[in-house]
């Protein structure tokens, strides 16, 4: 079966902050953190286990070596899959069942 994956714009809009915040006190920190988040991503296609998430219809992954987790939809037909990376939260912040945190 053929696998793709895509960032919601919330997700993306989530790696863009958290990379940025990360890149204003060490950017080489923030190159590495991009990439193992990426990687996290990529290795969903091959394998797309997660934990149920607290918004129905998701399921969360934490990203190795990083207090970050990645929220995330599996959507299949016949011929394809496709993984949606929903959001991307670090672990720090305030995070009820049944709904997303704000922006930070």
């Amino acid at each position: 079966m053929n696998a793709s994956l895509q960032w919601s714009r919330d997700a993306l809009e989530d790696f863009k902050k958290q990379i940025a915040y990360i890149a204003e006190h060490n950017p080489q920190a923030a190159a590495k953190v991009a990439e193992r988040m990426d990687d996290c991503a990529r290795k969903l296609l091959l394998r797309s286990t997660g934990r149920p998430g607290r918004v129905d219809g998701t399921l969360e992954k934490t990203v190795p070596g990083l207090p970050y987790i990645m929220a995330y939809a599996v959507s299949a037909d016949e011929t394809r899959t496709v993984i949606t990376i929903l959001r991307l939260i670090h672990t720090a912040r305030d995070w009820r069942r049944g709904k997303w945190p704000p922006f930070a």
